[in-house]
């Protein structure tokens, strides 16, 4: 069943109108190339929309253990490298690994929790618009940061962030409450990128390149 995601249904209404107002342009006019391009243009915008704002049933694979940390997002990792630790109010020690995953605007843009646990850590950053598969939109960029711990007390943080074409990013969560790995929360609006940062102990399990998928695949396992 095809279905669109609650965060984009207010942009597929937009998006239906401006259609339908190109749609009468194509009735007025008389010119037969004119007419085809203004038909072909708005049944363009109208399938792209749905298209992006559509909203897959995802299942959690079998074998998923508290440790599992599964991908927020849909798209190919970009970045797997260690960092310097920027969250030593959430985070223990000096580095941190960081995972990180390129949404192209063919992705499915909804993101999932990569875990299960209490939300401890949210914080919302208005930046600037860096091409999202460039390594400096990490930290230049409009993002949001979300920080879990799961009942074992092993922590994750990952990041919304938003690229060049995307400019709004949707979350929609509360403080000190409890998500499960694989539900929804919000998404990104247009080509953008997550990254996600575990302790250095976590045993990552993808490559550059991979291509993963929101609620199924698996990234890593917290040790």
């Amino acid at each position: 069943m095809f279905k669109i995601t609650n965060y984009g249904k207010d942009v597929v209404l937009k998006v239906l109108f401006v259609t339908l107002a190109i749609d009468a342009a194509a009735f007025i006019v008389n010119i037969a190339e004119v007419k085809i391009i203004l038909l072909g243009l708005s049944l363009f915008l109208l399938v792209f929309t749905l298209y992006f704002f559509r909203d897959p049933v995802r299942k959690l694979p079998a074998g998923v253990t508290p440790d599992t940390i599964i991908s927020p997002a849909d798209g190919k990792v970009v970045l797997i490298e260690k960092i310097a630790n920027n969250y030593p109010g959430f985070f223990e020690g000096n580095e941190l690994t960081q995972v990180s995953v390129f949404l192209s605007p063919l992705n499915v843009h909804v993101n999932c929790y990569p875990v299960s646990g209490t939300l401890k850590y949210f914080n919302y950053i208005k930046g600037n618009y860096i091409v999202a598969f460039s390594h400096k939109s990490s930290e230049k960029n409009e993002r949001s940061e979300i920080g879990i711990e799961t009942k074992k007390g092993k922590k994750i943080l990952f990041k919304q962030i938003a690229g060049f074409v995307a400019r709004r990013i949707v979350v929609d969560l509360r403080l000190n409450s409890t998500v499960k790995a694989g539900e929804k929360f919000g998404m990104i609006k247009f080509g953008s990128r997550v990254d996600m940062l575990v302790p250095m102990d976590t045993e990552i399990k993808v490559k550059i390149g991979d291509k993963v998928t929101a609620g199924i695949s698996e990234i890593a396992r917290f040790r």
